[in-house]
Formats: C-alpha cells, structure tokens, sequence
C-alpha cells in the first residue's frame, strides 16, 4: 500500500466523501469522482449506524481499489482492518498512532490532522505517520469546529523538515486552491466542492486538470 501513496498523492486530490446514509447516492458520487480521475478517497462517515458503515466502506474500497486508486478510513482503524482499506485518518483526540500502528501492521497509511501545530506535525513523522494534514484554511461547512489556519504553516512546513505528504483542507476551493499551493507543495482535500455539484464527473476532472497544470507551470 505505502508503494502507491506517493504516485496516488501525485494527483494532488484527496477527496473526502460527505457525511450521507444513502448509500446509492454515496456510491454513484465514488463512481462518478473516480470516472473524473480522483485516486485517493477518504471515507468519512458520521451519521450511519455500524453496521451501515461496514458495507458502505467496504463497497467503496472494492471501487476504489478496483480503479487502482487507495481509500483511507476516517478515524476508525478497526473499521480500516476489517475492510482491508488502505489505511486510516486520525485526528488529535483519536487514538495515538503507535496504538493504530499495532492495529493495521507496518503496512498500512497512517495520516494524522496536526491543525496548525508544525511541533506535532514533526512529532508525527519521527513516530512514523505516513501524511500529516494542515486545516482548515477556510471556513468549512463539512466541520464547522475545525481549527482555523493560516497559510504559513504551509511555509512553515517546507521550511520546517516535514518530508512526508502535506495534505491542506477546509473550504478549498477551485477559487483558493492557488493560494495554498503558492505557499508549499501539498495535497488538496475536497468535499463539497466536489460531490457538492451536480456534475461530479466534470468537478473531478477540473480538478485533477487544475493541479495538473499548476505542476507543469512549475517545471
């Protein structure tokens, strides 16, 4: 799994599935993102019960996984194993990383939210996160409560030995998506400005595109 993340991250798209119980709307936007050319998947589901959560993760890791792409779990590294996803996202208040370590095994992506906090996200790495997450940037209608940012952690965090994937969300958009990346390499992580449109086949295509060209700008 940790053999693809770097080719996955180098779409530079992380998209974060929104808060739904219904599974066929759910599954038809995995589809569509994934037609789009969207890799890298996280689910994160707050709403369904148990139960529901289980088939809902383990149908979009046989899509994801299917197209080639990794899907990440969110928060829950019990639900990751069970469904053999690629990996899992944890945040501050989750369960410390060594911990979620010893339940996925060596191989498995571990990412953790470090906010705006560039000590913790150094801490982090040295104790074997695979991809930190700085966020949210901009005001988010997906998590209301989320620790603003300023752009200079993304400075900071070039600048600060972080060699592992920078991953930027909260509000980002295709109209302030420049902004983060003018401020240091990283991966942009999309929710509803993605499967908030009624065509997510094309948003995932302007956005794989976007990040595309602004790679090409630089090289």
């Amino acid at each position: 799994m940790k053999a693809k993340l770097a080719k996955v991250f180098e779409s530079g798209i992380y998209a974060i599935t929104p808060d739904t119980d219904n599974l066929s709307s759910l599954i038809s936007h995995v589809e569509r993102a994934l037609r789009g050319g969207i890799r890298l998947f996280q689910f994160r589901n707050k709403v369904s019960s148990p139960d529901q959560k289980i088939i809902a993760a383990k149908l979009i890791k046989d899509l994801v996984h299917s197209s080639d792409g990794l899907l990440i779990i969110n928060d829950d590294p019990y639900l990751a194993k069970m469904v053999d996803a690629c990996g899992v996202h944890i945040g501050k208040h989750d369960q410390k990383l060594d911990h979620v370590r010893a339940i996925l095994g060596p191989e498995k992506i571990i990412g953790v939210s470090c906010y705006d906090d560039i000590p913790l996200a150094l801490r982090m790495q040295d104790q074997g996160a695979d991809y930190i997450a700085f966020g949210a940037f901009f005001p988010s209608s997906s998590k209301s409560s989320a620790t603003p940012a300023p752009l200079n952690v993304l400075r900071q965090a070039s600048a600060s030995g972080i060699t592992i994937p920078v991953v930027a969300i909260g509000g980002i958009t295709l109209n302030n998506a420049e902004d983060l990346l003018n401020c240091g390499p990283c991966v942009l992580a999309v929710i509803n400005s993605l499967f908030g449109l009624d065509d997510v086949e094309s948003r995932a295509r302007e956005w794989v595109n976007f990040y595309g060209q602004f790679k090409s700008r630089l090289s």
